[in-house]
């Protein structure tokens, strides 16, 4: 299935793997910004930015950095101590990530990352990234948010001291390459009559899974479901039959294949730990790919998604 080329998004998608260089190469220069090893982080986003502060919670606790938590911003818990708060917003105007950097002002250490460097996150952390080379412009979220994590990942391999030709974000953007350049006919129905997926990850990539059907409610109205992968089995599996799919990001659990073509279900599983795997932040990629040719395929606009605003910014009393 082809793309539409006056998608703005298929445009914002294929840019992605430069964007993730030059926010890895940003990485060293974001000290004041990003947490330090061993400090007890908190981080906050919402919608998309949500669901990569959770795949960088995991990573970074995975690696040994910290603890560190991960909340849409409306459900910070005041109560908690950390050293710092983190927020992920492309905007840099939604109204809770605002109000809670507010409230936190000149007690817990806060900072951004942020695509837009003139606008009130500037003044509302105590420190802001800027990833300007990776702000879209449209409504549905890929290169920003992916950016950020890329930036996040890169920070702690920087933190890690490792050399280069071993960094897994160097991999990660060779495999966006090749999620681009690969046909979306291998996928399910090819983008085309299409009715259900289940994302499923673990770890880290629960948070990829999370985000990937989101893209596809977002920018296609899909129906799509996510899961860590073994809660696939405790009900998810009730609704997977002929003509559904279940996408995995990471390893697949053991047994689950089976599980999954036992029920007539479509296993898609491109990333885990060989070496034809992709990185599944480029799997990402081709899930960022699929949601679009399903728009196309159901004739509506990626560019133009139904109920949504760039930024969600609320008045007065609507909190």
């Amino acid at each position: 299935m082809t793309i539409a080329a006056s998608s703005r998004t298929a445009e914002e998608i294929a840019s992605q793997p430069g964007t993730w260089r030059r926010a890895a190469a940003l990485a060293p220069r974001c000290a004041d910004v990003l947490p330090r090893r061993g400090e007890r982080v908190a981080v906050v986003g919402c919608g998309t930015s949500w669901f990569m502060a959770q795949s960088y919670a995991a990573l970074r606790e995975q690696g040994g950095h910290g603890e560190t938590d991960a909340f849409a911003a409306s459900e910070f818990p005041h109560g908690r101590k950390y050293d710092r708060v983190l927020a992920l917003t492309r905007s840099g105007t939604t109204t809770e990530v605002l109000d809670l950097l507010a409230r936190l002002r000149g007690g817990t250490p806060t900072g951004a990352v942020t695509a837009d460097p003139a606008t009130p996150v500037r003044r509302a952390a105590d420190a802001v990234a800027v990833l300007d080379f990776a702000d879209e412009e449209s409504v549905v979220q890929t290169r920003f948010a992916t950016s950020a994590l890329a930036l996040l990942r890169a920070h702690l391999e920087v933190e890690d001291a490792l050399p280069a030709g071993v960094r897994p974000l160097d991999r990660a953007a060779r495999d966006a390459e090749r999620a681009l350049a690969d046909p979306l006919d291998g996928l399910p129905a090819g983008g085309t009559g299409l009715e259900q997926v289940t994302f499923l990850g673990t770890g880290w990539t629960y948070g990829l899974a999370l985000e990937a059907a989101l893209k596809m409610r977002e920018a296609a109205g899909e129906w799509t479901e996510a899961y860590p992968a073994m809660e696939y089995r405790h009900g998810p599996v009730s609704i997977t039959a002929p003509g559904r799919a279940v996408w995995t990001f990471g390893p697949l659990p053991g047994g689950l294949a089976d599980d999954v073509r036992g029920v007539g279900g479509t296993l898609v599983a491109a990333s885990g730990d060989g070496p034809e795997d992709l990185d599944p932040l480029a799997d990402l990629v081709r899930a960022q790919r699929l949601a679009v040719a399903c728009a196309v395929a159901r004739g509506q606009d990626p560019d133009r998604p139904r109920n949504l605003t760039r930024s969600v910014v609320l008045g007065p009393g609507r909190g």
